[in-house]
């Protein structure tokens, strides 16, 4: 069973490593919407692959250094790409969220990527 809680982060970036003249070399920003999947067994007793609430608790802290921030400046981050970002997340939510099975970052309605490790 797959199951995903899906979050919303406000961030600007830039990317240093695209042609020149290229527009996203220029700051801007996103609405980046992050959907994290795990997958597991059904439990018998609780009816759920895990608590959305542990769920949420655990991307808490990556939460609070992403949201309203300048991705460039994080470390580890400084050509914030969403398939960089979702590596990123993933590095570190994996060893506290072993059921983890894919990051998703949407940085448009349209576009965005799917990680899994």
């Amino acid at each position: 069973m797959d199951i995903y809680k899906t979050f919303t982060i406000e961030a600007a970036h830039r990317l240093p490593n695209v042609p020149v003249g290229h527009k996203c070399a220029r700051l801007h920003g996103h609405s980046f919407r992050i959907e994290l999947h795990v997958s597991g067994e059904v439990g018998a007793e609780t009816g759920w692959v895990m608590d959305f609430a542990d769920l949420k608790a655990a991307f808490r802290p990556l939460y609070e250094q992403l949201d309203h921030h300048y991705l460039n400046e994080i470390p580890g981050l400084e050509n914030p790409t969403s398939e960089n970002l979702a590596i990123w997340i993933w590095q570190r939510l994996k060893p506290q969220l072993p059921l983890l099975s894919a990051v998703v970052v949407h940085e448009t309605c349209t576009s965005g990527c799917r990680y899994s490790g």
